[in-house]
């Protein structure tokens, strides 16, 4: 019989379980997405809760469905955003309730984990090699746009923000210029193909290059330059969104090198690990990863499936606790 752990994550936007087995192979995988009215640009807390205890019942069953043949021998649960004292949602007590109700039936062990742990240990589980005991970890995802120094710990991570935005996300730049332009919020995975299809394009630019100091900076300005330049293409002649949404992407990229060279500079580690639903962007880590080869970086993207919220990596850091 097949030994395994429960993860469960229920962050801002999505409601996640999965089994791993002990030694962290993926069993089962279920996630849903939370649901946003069109038009609208992100949820309440109160909304996102109601809509995870709405869906953990069905997305648990997805799991069990797998549970043939194995045996669950501890739950690990996100609590919080982040491994940071005060770090706090209100999204994660859904998760963190049923989690307790799980291993309290099953006499199991129950572990504690953050959502941002969860997402390293996704991605770096998926490389089929433990990256270098320090490394950088960028986490890019719909609310977080951070560039991390990370040390692998015994019970997890231990990670130090060290850059990133001092305002608004990579992901909320894009869904909110998305919704903008008429489409569904999350918007990324349209926004991607479209920067795809338009990658030979040639434009006007319409953006100025966001400004990156000691590895940190603003955004609100480059989502302000994006979002008049939509107002205004009512009466722009020949205005293209395609060429927009490329010069967006393009302005992203180069932000994401430029803090990744000064903080290289300052802490010398020039291995990366991205994480976070942007990090799964075809038209970003491709381009990223030439300028890698370039410039001498190890730059790790892993399996990008895995790259959005995902209870695979809370599952992962479970079955360490549990081998410990």
């Amino acid at each position: 019989m097949t030994e395994c752990v429960l993860g469960i994550d229920t962050s801002n936007y999505k409601t996640s379980a999965a089994l791993v087995d002990l030694s962290g192979r993926i069993i089962a995988d279920s996630r849903e997405l939370l649901k946003v009215k069109k038009g609208e640009r992100g949820l309440r807390q109160s909304e996102a809760l109601f809509q995870h205890v709405e869906n953990l019942p069905h997305v648990l069953d997805n799991v069990y469905r797998s549970l043939s043949g194995s045996s669950i021998k501890a739950v690990c649960v996100s609590v919080k955003p982040r491994p940071a004292e005060g770090s706090y949602m209100p999204c994660f007590n859904a998760g963190r309730t049923a989690g307790q109700i799980i291993a309290g039936a099953l006499s199991v062990p129950l572990y504690e984990t953050s959502h941002q742990e969860g997402h390293i240990a996704a991605i770096e589980g998926s490389l089929g090699f433990e990256l270098p005991q320090d490394f950088l970890s960028l986490h890019l995802s719909g609310g977080t746009c951070e560039l991390l120094k990370v040390h692998r710990a015994r019970t997890g991570y231990d990670i130090e923000i060290v850059g990133g935005s001092k305002d608004i996300s990579f992901g909320q730049v894009i869904d909110r210029v998305g919704v903008a332009l008429g489409m569904e919020f999350p918007s990324g995975v349209f926004m991607d193909e479209m920067a795809i299809k338009a990658s030979k394009l040639t434009y006007k630019p319409l953006l100025t290059g966001v400004r990156v100091s000691e590895s940190w900076f603003n955004l609100s300005g480059l989502e302000t330059q994006a979002q008049r330049a939509v107002e205004n293409s009512g009466s722009a002649a020949g205005f293209d969104s395609s060429a927009l949404i490329l010069e967006l992407f393009d302005r992203i990229t180069a932000c994401t090198e430029k803090m990744i060279e000064q903080a290289k500079k300052t802490y010398g580690l020039k291995t990366v690990l991205f994480a976070g639903g942007v990090s799964s962007s075809r038209y970003i880590s491709e381009k990223l990863m030439r300028y890698s080869k370039d410039m001498g970086y190890e730059f790790y993207f892993g399996d990008q499936s895995l790259s959005s919220d995902n209870a695979v990596g809370t599952a992962r850091i479970g079955v360490r606790l549990f081998n410990l």
